[in-house]
């Protein structure tokens, strides 16, 4: 079986944010998810928590956080070592882009939930 654990950075418990969303969509669609957010809580049964924990086998991280907020997670991402980034709109970052492409992780300018919606969300010759 494929590899679909997913990290949501950025996660948020507010129903209107995009990473809330996300989260459900992924539920949804059967993915294992993990997330991080600013405050503690639960979307859909999956734990937001606020610590940097190391997770294991993680396939993608999908990052809802602007370029500035990504900054104390650079390391902490490439030590999860994930097959993909995912930059969300408004999460673009073209060094971190260049720091996962030095350490083999694929990074992916997209819209995660236009990828679960449209099927592309894990690709068969990844």
């Amino acid at each position: 079986m494929i590899n679909t654990k997913t990290l949501v950075l950025g996660a948020s418990l507010k129903p209107n944010r995009y990473s809330y969303i996300t989260i459900k969509r992924l539920i949804e669609k059967k993915y294992e998810v993990r997330a991080i957010g600013l405050k503690a809580g639960r979307v859909n049964g999956v734990q937001i928590v606020t610590e940097k924990i190391d997770f294991k086998d993680i396939d993608t991280v999908t990052l809802y956080l602007n370029s500035q907020n990504q900054l104390g997670y650079y390391n902490y991402i490439i030590a999860l070592q994930p097959r993909r980034v995912i930059f969300n709109p408004g999460a673009e970052n073209d060094e971190l882009v260049n720091l996962l492409e030095e350490n083999n992780i694929n990074a992916e300018i997209a819209c995660t939930l236009v990828l679960l919606s449209t099927n592309q969300y894990i690709k068969k010759n990844n």
